[in-house]
């Protein structure tokens, strides 16, 4: 360890996510080194009128749209309950929240229900074609809105300093697009092979297969992926691996 606690980057935005995820491994005896690597920019975009279902893929995305906009008769679904509770808290009933929080789970829990349908996905600019093509697959007829862009913070890196200097007990990357600022950053300050090396010998978690796969390719391994897709099970699991 690199003192008496070990010290884990943490990538959320920076809003209560942050607040929460900080707080939340503070509580596991870990000291968080809090380097956001996303931000929001809204677009003002608002979710079509006229689709038999919309499909919100984040909290973010939920909470946007709230008082703006109304889903009239469109069955609603939300890709994990996070999404679903911020939707539920501003007036608007949720129709579909699969088991397993992805998009392929939302498309297997949509399966045949969506042929035919007009379907609108509400998400920021990076999502995947995973959600898009597997609707599309299912017979759905797919529009997407996006609802805003997710860009990086321009005082981002703190952590990926620590890292080349071997400084980085843990790392918790929460999306694919965390992994790929992170290491944008250690390409462009000449890191990247020092910072590989860092993580190399840190717990590394994602909270997803997705993010994982992407740290994979990028030469990242992973250590932790928690059963339940959301930050405190991430934080919980990479404080176990710490432990041992």
């Amino acid at each position: 360890m690199t003192e008496d606690r070990p010290t884990a980057a943490v990538f959320r935005p920076d809003d209560e996510r942050l607040a929460r995820a900080v707080e939340s491994l503070e509580s596991l005896g870990v000291k968080p080194i809090a380097d956001p690597m996303l931000a929001v920019e809204p677009t003002g975009n608002l979710p079509r009128t006229d689709a038999d279902a919309v499909v919100f893929t984040s909290k973010t995305g939920a909470e946007l749209v709230a008082g703006e906009w109304t889903p009239g008769d469109a069955t609603v679904c939300a890709i994990g309950e996070p999404t679903a509770d911020a939707l539920r808290a501003n007036g608007t009933e949720v129709d579909v929240v699969p088991e397993t929080y992805s998009s392929t789970g939302l498309v297997e829990t949509l399966g045949e229900r969506v042929d035919g349908s007009r379907v609108e996905v509400a998400r920021s600019d990076h999502g995947s074609d995973v959600l898009l093509d597997g609707l599309e697959s299912a017979g759905a007829y797919v529009h997407e809105t996006v609802l805003y862009r997710l860009v990086r913070p321009e005082r981002a890196g703190e952590s990926v300093e620590l890292a080349a200097d071997g400084g980085l007990d843990a790392a918790l990357f929460t999306s694919s697009l965390t992994v790929e600022h992170f290491l944008a950053i250690a390409t462009e300050r000449g890191h990247r092979e020092r910072v590989l090396d860092g993580l190399a010998d840190a717990v590394v978690g994602a909270i997803g297969e997705p993010t994982r796969e992407t740290a994979s390719d990028h030469g990242i391994e992973v250590d932790v992926v928690p059963e339940t897709a959301d930050f405190e099970s991430l934080a919980a699991a990479v404080v176990e691996r710490l432990d041992r």
